[in-house]
């Protein structure tokens, strides 16, 4: 499983998922770094078959409208701390991984997760 980690979310995210070995890529390890247009980690995604993980709301109308990205986490916790956003995803990325065998957007919150669809 691969993902890209969006600019407004953390390095810390993309470090943790490095850490439980999966193959992560933070907006910032990218060329343009944070200043990545929505339109080229539309296309990395898709190219590379990596799950946006974003608070970014165009990730999740445009997955709605034209089913791009590849996949998508959309991240609705607020401003949540750092340490407490990376302790959200590390208690709950078994969760997260299986809710991806049979969905395509997932949605976190401080409460849920859940498959949006």
């Amino acid at each position: 499983m691969k993902f890209l980690v969006d600019a407004q979310l953390p390095n810390a995210l993309s470090n943790l998922l490095i850490q439980k070995g999966f193959d992560c890529i933070h907006t910032s390890d990218l060329p343009q770094k944070n200043l990545t247009s929505d339109s080229d980690i539309i296309d990395i995604s898709k190219k590379e078959e990596r799950i946006v993980i974003t608070k970014d709301s165009d990730f999740y109308h445009s997955f709605i409208l034209k089913r791009e990205p590849h996949k998508v986490i959309f991240v609705r916790v607020g401003n949540l701390k750092l340490s407490k956003l990376v302790k959200l995803f590390e208690e709950n990325l078994e969760s997260i991984v299986t809710k991806f065998k049979s969905g395509s957007m997932v949605e976190i919150t401080s409460d849920d997760i859940r498959i949006l669809y």
